[in-house]
């Protein structure tokens, strides 16, 4: 099965920003066990990160029409809390999406307890650091092996 990984604003800087919040592991770290699980299960990655909110937009635009990917884990960051642009290009695609977040958003601020993408996505998985990525795999080939 081939994934694409899509983080979100602010990704980038994960390792870097709020340790308390998202712990000292780079998204290059996080990346590199990812990928270590796919390669392990016999699954292929891609990785993708945009601070912008239209690359993330055509990042799923692109992952549709030329079908490069079984699965999506989605990582919108700030995003998911008002991003309809992104929110209608998940609902767009008949690819599934996993909605991921590396901390529990539902222990933090009010506004991140809402999320516009939830309803659009296949499922979320929050609050287990980098093995929110490798449930939100696990959940996605359980459903597309039915």
């Amino acid at each position: 099965m081939k994934f694409l990984v899509i983080n979100g604003v602010n990704l980038n800087l994960t390792g870097k920003r709020e340790k308390s919040v998202y712990g000292s592991a780079t998204l290059e770290d996080i990346n590199a066990k990812i990928a270590a699980f796919c390669k392990a299960n016999g699954d292929s990655v891609e990785f993708y990160q945009s601070n912008i909110e239209g690359e993330l937009v055509n990042k799923f635009h692109e992952a549709f029409l030329n079908k490069t990917c079984d699965a999506i884990l989605f990582n919108a960051g700030a995003f998911t809390h008002y991003s309809y642009a992104l929110r209608d290009a998940i609902a767009a695609i008949d690819i599934p999406v996993a909605e991921v977040h590396i901390s529990n958003v539902h222990a933090r601020e009010e506004f991140r307890h809402k999320s516009v993408l939830s309803e659009v996505c296949k499922g979320v998985v929050c609050g287990f650091g980098h093995g929110s990525y490798i449930a939100a795999i696990v959940g996605l080939k359980d459903c597309l092996s039915k």
